[in-house]
């Protein structure tokens, strides 16, 4: 399926992408509904693009011992719905209706604990460098499929780990374009 045609959501999973299980989710609470989508970014080691380190964080496999850096990751268990990386792949992790383990401490308008009620993407990137045009390509027809999936989810409704975690979280950064990202959903 090519990035540039529109996605599709079938029992929870985007259709055509990469799928590998996360042990990091869990159910969502009773009665709550999907209505914000945190985008985030991820690289490791911190600025090193490309590999399977970020697979294997979401997996609980990262060999802590393979970097000095990922000491500190040691015991984290952590995981997102999506990762994009700087092609534009797609890697799914957890199914839309579970309850990814991506914001961490958050609140968004006065409501805390943002996985209850959220949707992680994970952009392969830095805060400090250009995200790739593939990766934009592969994130809006992604965002408007879960945009008519979860009509919750508004160009309102879309926001950075820095948002709902300020102070503590600083991605998706200074070089995410929202004005392009969201210019591309209109």
């Amino acid at each position: 399926m090519s990035r540039r045609s529109a996605q599709r959501i079938e029992g929870g999973w985007l259709r055509g992408v990469r799928r590998v299980i996360s042990p990091n989710a869990n159910e969502r609470p009773i009665g709550c509904g999907i209505d914000l989508l945190v985008i985030h970014n991820i690289s490791l080691p911190p600025g090193e693009f490309g590999g399977a380190y970020v697979e294997q964080l979401f997996c609980n496999t990262l060999d802590c011992s393979a970097h000095p850096w990922f000491e500190r990751l040691r015991g984290l268990e952590v995981s997102a719905h999506l990762f994009i990386s700087r092609s534009g792949a797609i890697t799914q992790f957890v199914p839309f209706e579970a309850r990814a383990w991506h914001a961490g401490a958050s609140v968004f308008e006065g409501r805390a604990n943002c996985n209850d009620y959220s949707i992680g993407i994970e952009l392969e990137g830095t805060d400090e460098a250009p995200y790739t045009d593939a990766q934009y390509a592969a994130l809006v027809p992604v965002t408007r499929a879960l945009m008519r999936e979860f009509r919750g989810i508004s160009i309102g409704r879309i926001v950075g780990h820095c948002d709902v975690a300020p102070g503590r979280k600083t991605d998706p950064g200074v070089a995410f374009d929202w004005n392009r990202y969201r210019r591309a959903l209109r």
